[in-house]
């Protein structure tokens, strides 16, 4: 069922948007200051997607090599289960993250709810490199780690969207994908120095970095915080929703709103955004299993994901400016299913402990399968959406489908585990996520072509 506005297109848009997808229009690039705003988005959604991301990551590095010892030291063998556990818990908090994010970023504005999430994902972290270990408080050490960790969640639960709607805002038409890539090549970024972070520390000897190495990134990421607040406060928010907030139409309730006029959308999101999947899997349940089931070193497993990170970096953008001029939707099925059937060759190569094979693996699930769906996800999820509650819409449907994504460790740990600690059930499972993705992408409408003013269903 559409919930889109299928009214013919006529020669300009309802501000007098014109429809070459080539054209620059001032409405559609920024407002004052005409595409240095543009950029400027990029560059803030790139340097926050490198914070969030990192701390992310660094947990996420932290959870497969270090939190079982530090903190779940009396759980045995259950102790990894629960560190993995542990990571997985943000993803509770990010459709909380994405609601109050698409609240306060469709009321109150878009750059306000970007400065907001970088200071909390900022504290959060850093504190986490403060915490003591569970032989010094105990209980407390977990439970206070699990907060923590739900901050990290309700933070990077409202990044997402309300970069992408606010630099899809200020870019020029035919260029949206393009201008929204950068956000993700900031999360690939992010990813990179996290792992060579911990390259540093688990070169450490073991004692060193349980007592102290492994707080050192975390604490590290106040640098980033800072460079990233000093670029988000330059930014103004876009033309469209000044527009609409000079016109009294600022939506008081807009989760209200999304739900009324455009409910299919979102279901559509929450199902599209299982293509997000891969890059928990392969990377973190992936490096779990290289590390403590076959053997494989840490350092050879994190330079692997290096590798395939890196080379995303050139891959994502070329693929998201492919996604402005053939479309969205052939662009991320593609990825899905090429992603589908690659990530088997992944964990058989993990499995037989082929190192040639893994940096194979690393080239084939991440830098041609995934980027191909992460680099134009954020624009074509916020395409769907009237500007009036674009971030919630996003938000919303992104974090509730990347539920799925932080548990996924832990339930292939669980049933890799019941059936004779076996990668079949990770492969199985990625690509089980990424067919449904592409089935949700495929039932959605074109948008790489429709101008600014006409996306989403047209409400009053």
């Amino acid at each position: 069922m559409s919930t889109t506005n299928r009214s013919p297109v006529s020669a300009s848009g309802a501000t007098g948007v014109p429809l070459d997808p080539g054209a620059v229009p001032a409405s559609t690039a920024s407002g004052k200051g005409g595409l240095s705003q543009g950029k400027k988005a990029s560059a803030a959604g790139f340097v926050g997607s490198a914070l969030e991301y990192y701390d992310m990551y660094i947990y996420a590095s932290a959870s497969a090599l270090v939190f079982s010892q530090v903190f779940f030291p009396d759980a045995g063998a259950m102790g990894l289960l629960l560190s993995l556990g542990s990571y997985g818990v943000a993803y509770v908090a990010r459709p909380l993250g994405g609601f109050l994010a698409g609240h306060i970023g469709d009321r109150f504005g878009r750059r306000n709810i970007m400065i907001i999430t970088l200071m909390v994902m900022g504290v959060a972290t850093f504190l986490i490199g403060c915490l003591p270990s569970y032989a010094s408080i105990g209980i407390w050490a977990p439970a206070v780690l699990i907060t923590l960790r739900l901050l990290q969640g309700l933070s990077v639960g409202g990044e997402a969207s309300s970069s992408a709607s606010l630099t899809l805002e200020h870019a020029p038409e035919g260029r949206r994908g393009l201008y929204c890539s950068w956000m993700i090549n900031g999360i690939w970024v992010g990813y990179i120095l996290a792992t060579l972070a911990f390259i540093g520390v688990a070169a450490l000897p073991e004692e060193q970095m349980l007592a102290w190495g492994w707080r050192v990134p975390f604490w590290a990421s106040a640098v980033i915080v800072v460079v990233g607040v000093v670029i988000r406060r330059t930014l103004e928010d876009p033309k469209a929703f000044r527009e609409q907030k000079e016109q009294g139409k600022v939506a008081k309730a807009p989760i209200g709103l999304v739900f009324k006029h455009q409910p299919a959308d979102v279901v559509r999101v929450v199902f599209a955004a299982f293509l997000i999947v891969i890059s928990s899997v392969v990377p973190v349940w992936g490096l779990t299993y290289a590390t403590h089931v076959v053997g494989v070193s840490s350092s050879t497993m994190l330079w692997a994901v290096v590798f395939g990170y890196a080379t995303a970096l050139v891959t994502q953008p070329l693929f998201a400016a492919l996604s402005d001029r053939v479309g969205r939707r052939p662009v991320l099925i593609g990825g899905n299913l090429f992603g589908a059937v690659a990530v088997w060759q992944f964990f058989w190569a993990v499995g037989n402990a082929d190192v040639p094979m893994i940096y194979l693996g690393f080239f084939l699930t991440i830098t041609l399968g995934f980027a191909a769906t992460n680099a134009v996800y954020p624009a074509f999820f916020s395409e769907m959406f009237n500007v009036r509650f674009r971030v919630s819409g996003m938000a919303v449907g992104l974090q509730l489908g990347m539920i799925l994504t932080g548990f996924s460790p832990t339930i292939i740990q669980a049933v890799s585990a019941a059936t004779g600690d076996s990668w079949w059930p990770a492969a199985a499972f990625t690509s089980l996520a990424c067919v449904i993705s592409a089935i949700a992408v495929a039932t959605a409408r074109e948008t790489h072509k429709v101008p600014l003013a006409q996306l989403g269903r047209q409400i009053d």
